[in-house]
Parts: structure tokens; sequence; C-alpha cells
């Protein structure tokens, strides 16, 4: 989906920014953003600290107002209206749970402060189901400071969805754990995302938490989106060099664009190498004279001995492998490469010419031209 894509009609998203803009003093925290959240989606903001990924989230709870620009939220324009009165809850990064509380008392506390207030057997029934749905029902008695940093994170996530928002908003929710209980947990956002049916709204500047967990990111800097679309698109089509780097890892070889036609663009970088790619199919042409980048991702280049190396690839350049970091799947080097300068490589495990390279020896690093892209150097 592209960002700008208001045509579609309204009832077709659950969020939608509108050139919005929202200053704090002389900076533009968002800067004339624009975007459309389907119904039913889980969406990630991904940037670093201060790209305008906070702020939006904030103006989709109500906890600021636009200076200027629509926002909607399924279909309904909420500027000007409070955060208590929007279809939105809030996940916080530290869960801001009472620790006075049991658990049930946690979960059913917005309930209890809704006017009319439910009475005491719905708002039972409805905890119950709250816990339920986020495997919990055990522990409905327990103390706050009685659970684990996971448990803790789903009675959040089940005081959030007992409401029934339109969206749920998540701002850096798995922060506070340990990566493996971070990637269980993703897990688990994800099934319960799908079986409730509600938008999911995260902030992350983590890579691998925002590309395995949504349909859709918004990739931010200076208050913009760079580029908005599926974790495949912004992977495999980065639209500059700035995306590219930011979602996985690249190695980039910068210089002057040489040339630039449908079969890619030539570079030659400040070493005097030459090299050529063809063009991210969303990352538009390079000006001849300008200046673009080479982006080669790790894991589609080679290793060999050089006895051992291939004939016919596009580039083949003599390295020194500088050192090994075995990862269990995958090893990683980091290769010193004639003209190319210090060049990451990931290997799968399986690979036998991987298992036998050493910090040391003598190899010939390559790839082909076909599996790197050509992006503008911004």
């Amino acid at each position: 989906m592209s960002q700008n894509n208001s045509a579609t009609a309204e009832s077709a998203f659950d969020v939608e920014f509108r050139s919005v803009v929202k200053h704090f003093a002389d900076v533009k925290a968002v800067d004339d953003v624009s975007f459309g959240l389907r119904q039913g989606s889980f969406h990630s903001f991904l940037g670093p600290s201060g790209c305008g990924k906070t702020t939006s989230l904030r103006l989709i709870a109500g906890f600021e107002q636009p200076d200027s620009g629509a926002v909607e939220i399924a279909g309904q324009s909420v500027v000007g209206v409070p955060a208590h009165k929007r279809p939105v809850n809030m996940v916080f990064q530290h869960y801001a749970l009472f620790p006075h509380m049991d658990v049930a008392a946690n979960v059913g506390y917005g309930l209890r402060q809704r006017k009319p207030r439910p009475d005491d057997a719905e708002i039972g029934k409805r905890v119950a189901e709250a816990l339920e749905l986020v495997r919990l029902p055990q522990l409905a008695r327990r103390r706050i400071w009685e659970l684990s940093g996971g448990q803790q994170q789903r009675v959040a996530l089940a005081r959030a969805l007992i409401n029934r928002p339109t969206v749920l908003l998540l701002d850096e929710p798995l922060a506070a754990l340990d990566r493996k209980l971070r990637r269980e947990m993703q897990i688990e956002l994800q099934n319960l995302q799908r079986e409730v049916g509600i938008t999911f709204v995260l902030v992350t500047h983590d890579q691998e938490e925002a590309l395995s967990m949504s349909d859709t990111i918004g990739i931010m800097r200076d208050g913009k989106i760079v580029q908005f679309g599926t974790p495949e698109e912004l992977y495999d089509a980065p639209v500059n060099r700035y995306v590219a780097d930011f979602v996985g890892e690249s190695n980039f070889f910068s210089g002057a664009v040489a040339s630039c036609d449908e079969r890619g663009a030539v570079i030659t970088t400040a070493s005097g190498l030459t090299l050529a790619a063809p063009l991210s199919r969303l990352g538009g042409r390079l000006q001849p004279g300008s200046t673009g980048t080479i982006a080669v991702r790790p894991e589609v280049i080679g290793l060999w001995n050089k006895a051992a190396a291939p004939q016919g690839l596009d580039v083949a350049r003599p390295a020194r492998l500088l050192n090994r970091i075995y990862l269990g799947d995958h090893s990683e080097f980091q290769v010193e490469a004639e003209g190319l300068g210090s060049v990451l490589v990931r290997l799968p495990k399986h690979s036998t010419a991987g298992q036998a390279l050493e910090p040391g020896d003598e190899v010939v690093l390559g790839w082909e031209r076909s599996k790197a892209l050509a992006l503008a150097d911004i």
C-alpha cells in the first residue's frame, strides 16, 4: 500500500493521517505525514530516536493534537478529541500496572472507570475473558510483583484489550524483556492480533521486532515517512541507502554515478572500482554525476579459497579474512577486500567453504550483479 492512498474508501482504514504536521517549538516532529492503516492490520513505526515515530503514536492516542492536517480513526475525525474519548488503548514500555492491585483488579480497572459502570458480574466475566485471551486465567489473584516480565506484559495487554478498542497502541512494549522472551512475546503478539482482529500500531527502534510482526512498516526520519510498505518491500526494494541501512544489514560501496538506464546503474567508487547493479524497483532512477551507492546484503556474498572460486562471477575480488563469528546456524566474516575495503559476509552453517575458512586466509569474495541494488546515497 502506498503512503498516500486517501482516495480509498474511508471505511477501509482504522487509522488515517492526511498531511499531518506537529511542531514542538522550532522542531517539526511530524512533517506533512500521510498514510492509511487498514482494518485489522499490524503496523510498525520504525526509526531512530527523534524521528517522529512516538509523536505519531501520541497523535493517534490523543496525547497530542496536530497543528494542521487530518487524523481519523475508523473514518471519523479525532482532531480535538481528548484521549479518554477515543476508541484506542495503549500498552506502555513499562506497563504502568498498579502494584497494590492483583492481576484481576489491574485488568478490570478501565471497566470500573466507565460511566455508566458495568455491574460486578459483567466486569468479572470480561476480566476472565481477557485473561483467557492472554493465557493467564490461573493468575487472576496474583500480585504484580509476583509475576515475570512476560506475564506482566500480558496483563498490560489484557487491561488494554478488555475495553475492546478499535486500535491498540504499543509503545516499545518488549524493550524490557530478554532476547528469548522478547522473541516468544513477538509470536504471542502476532497470534493475539490475528485472534482479536484489532488494528495494532507498534513503535519500535528494533528492526527485527518490526520485520517479524508487521503487515506494514513506516520508516521515519526527521518527522517524515521515508518509505511505507510491507517488510518484504522494505528489505528487498528499499528506496534509498537510509532504508537499506535501517532494515537489515548491507555493505555499501558509494561513488559517482557513471550511467543509469533501465538495466541499472554503474557507479565508480573512490578507489576507482566500477560496480554495477539493477535499480531498486521502488527507488527510482539515479542521475549521472550524482552520488549513488551499491548495496549488497551480506548473505548474497560468497567466500572461497582461491583454488575453489567459481568462474563467471560479476564481481570477484581478492581478499583477506580478518575474523569469523560463529552464530549457530550461520557464521559472519569480516573481510578486507581489494578495492572494496571492509566487507561483512554471512554464510550458512551447511556451507563447507564457510566451515573451512579461518582468520588470516587469503580468499576470493564475490557476488552476482543481479543480487545487489543501486540506490540513491541519501
